[in-house]
C-alpha cells in the first residue's frame, strides 16, 4: 500500500513506525512530518517527508492523487476539525479519521456533552455559557468544585482545574474576556469535578464496529507529584493495574459503542479511532471528554504493544471491514516519558541542539514531537521535543527502559517528570 500520513508530532512519529513495521507498506509519506519521521526505514519500502503543511488542505488533496495513495491516515484533530477527511473521501480516496460532523465530538465539547447527554452516556453534570457574567454568576452559586472547558480546540490545554473561586474566576476571565484560546473560548462548559483514576481508552471503528486497545494513563501536570499547569500530557504507561480486561469490555459496551451508534443514527458516521478520556468513579467510569484521534502521548505506548499489523487495521476501518480482523496485543507494558522545552507549557525557545539521539537500546524508541533538521542537526522546535518509549515484561521494567534511554539525550533547558508511573507501580506492588 500507498499510504499518506497527516501531521508532524509525535503521535505521528509512533504511527508512522509502526506502520513502516508492515509487509503491506510500499510507501509512506508524511506530510509535514518531522526529524524523527525523516529517519524511518523499511525494507523494500520507500519513506519520505513532504513539505505539505498538515493544514493546507488543497495540497493534501493534490498530493494524494499525484502519489496515487492507497490510504490516508489523519493524526491531529486539527485537519479533521477542518474538514480535511471529507474533501479526501470526496475524490474516492479511502481515508482513517472522521469527517468534520463526526469529528465535532472534539472540536466542540458543548456539542460533545449535549450527544452524551441526548445518548444516555455517562458523564459529569454541566452547564454551556456564553455570556461571562452569567457563567461567573453561576460559580458563585456552585457549592462543589467545578471544571472549566473552552469548548473549542485548545491544543489539550483548554481544561483548567481551579482549587478555589478566585482561580476560577481568573480561569473564567483568561477563557471568555482575555480570549488565550481565540474563538474556542467563546463558550465555555463548566462541569461539576469528578473524582478517581483517569484511564485513556481508545477504540478503532469502521463507523459500525469497535475494537477497543489496551488502556493507557496520561501524566497532564507539568511538574511531579501532579503540579503545576495542564499539558498536552508529560508521559504515559499501558496497560493501566486498576482497570480490568472486564471493564474494557464494559466500556466498550456502555460507551463506545453507544457513541459510535449515536453519532451514526444522527447523520455523523465516525470512522477512525474514538478516544475516550474516562474517570473512574465510585458510581462506575464517567467520560470526561471524547476526542477524535489518537492521543499524544499514549499512543506512543500502546502502539509498541500490538502485535497485529497497524496498516491492515487502519485500512480495514477506513473501508468498513474492521469485524474480519483480529487485533492481537503483547501481554507486557510499555512507559514514555515527555522531554520537554524550558517554558513550556508556557513560552518556550526553539532551535536548541539535541544530542544523543543514536544511542539506541533493543527496548526503547526514541519518538520526535517538535523537532526539525538545521545545518545538518537536529534541533528543538516544539514545547514537546522528544517522547521517550520503553518497554519490558512489566511496567516498572517498562519504566526503567525508559527512563535508562532518556541519559544520554541532552539540550538546553530540557524539562522531564521523574514520577512518570508511580502509581501503577504502587498498585501493581499492591494488588
Amino acid at each position: 500500500m500507498r499510504v499518506l500520513l497527516v501531521g508532524s508530532g509525535g503521535r505521528e512519529h509512533a504511527l508512522g513506525w509502526k506502520m513502516a513495521q508492515s509487509p503491506r507498506l510500499k510507501a509512506l509519506y508524511i506530510a509535514p512530518g518531522n526529524a524523527g519521521t525523516a529517519r524511518l526505514r523499511a525494507d523494500g519500502a520507500e519513506i519520505a517527508n513532504l513539505p505539505v503543511k498538515a493544514d493546507d488542505k488543497n495540497a493534501l488533496v493534490q498530493t494524494a492523487l499525484e502519489r496515487k495513495i492507497d490510504l490516508v491516515v489523519i493524526g491531529p484533530e486539527g485537519p479533521l476539525a477542518a474538514g480535511l477527511a471529507d474533501d479526501l473521501r470526496a475524490k474516492g480516496l479511502a481515508v482513517f479519521g472522521p469527517s468534520q460532523a463526526a469529528a465535532e465530538i472534539e472540536s466542540s465539547k458543548v456539542f460533545s456533552k449535549e450527544f452524551m447527554q441526548r445518548r444516555g452516556i455517562p458523564t459529569a453534570k454541566f452547564s454551556v455559557f456564553r455570556d461571562y457574567d452569567r457563567a461567573l454568576a453561576y460559580i458563585h452559586e456552585l457549592e462543589h468544585p467545578i471544571v472549566i472547558k473552552a469548548s473549542g480546540l485548545a491544543a489539550g490545554k483548554g481544561v483548567i482545574i481551579p482549587e478555589n473561586p478566585s482561580q476560577a474566576e481568573t480561569a473564567l476571565r483568561q477563557i471568555m474576556v482575555e480570549k488565550v484560546f481565540g474563538p474556542s473560548g467563546d463558550d465555555v462548559v463548566l462541569e461539576e469535578r469528578m473524582s478517581g483514576p483517569e484511564v485513556s481508552l481508545f477504540g478503532f471503528t469502521d463507523g459500525n464496529s469497535v475494537q477497543v486497545t489496551v488502556p493507557a494513563q496520561d501524566h497532564k501536570r507539568i511538574f511531579d507529584n501532579d503540579r503545576g499547569p495542564n499539558t498536552g500530557g508529560m508521559g504515559a504507561y499501558a496497560p493501566v493495574p486498576v482497570f480490568a480486561p472486564a471493564m474494557a469490555e464494559k466500556i466498550q459496551r456502555s460507551i463506545l459503542q453507544p457513541a459510535i451508534d449515536g453519532l451514526r443514527e444522527e447523520g455523523r458516521p465516525f470512522v477512525g479511532v474514538l478516544f475516550a478520556g474516562l474517570m473512574l468513579t465510585a458510581q462506575g467510569p464517567k467520560v470526561i471528554e471524547f476526542n477524535c484521534r489518537f492521543g499524544d502521548p499514549e499512543v506512543q505506548v500502546i502502539l509498541p504493544l500490538l502485535e497485529s499489523d497497524l496498516l491492515e487495521i487502519l485500512m480495514a476501518c477506513a473501508t468498513g471491514h474492521l469485524s474480519e480482523v483480529q487485533i492481537h496485543w503483547s501481554k507486557g507494558a510499555a512507559a514514555c516519558v515527555v522531554l520537554a522545552s524550558e517554558g513550556y507549557p508556557g513560552k518556550y525557545p526553539s532551535g536548541r541542539p539535541i544530542s544523543g539521539l543514536d544511542a539506541a537500546r533493543p527496548d526503547s524508541f526514541v519518538f520526535h514531537a517538535g523537532t526539525r533538521e538545521q545545518d545538518g542537526r537536529i534541533v528543538t522546535s516544539g514545547g514537546r521535543v522528544l517522547c521517550v518509549t520503553g518497554w519490558g515484561e512489566s511496567i516498572p521494567l517498562a519504566l526503567k527502559s525508559a527512563y535508562t534511554a532518556i541519559g544520554p539525550i541532552r539540550f538546553e533547558g530540557m524539562q522531564y517528570r521523574k514520577d512518570i508511573g508511580r502509581l501503577a507501580v504502587t498498585s501493581t506492588l499492591h494488588a
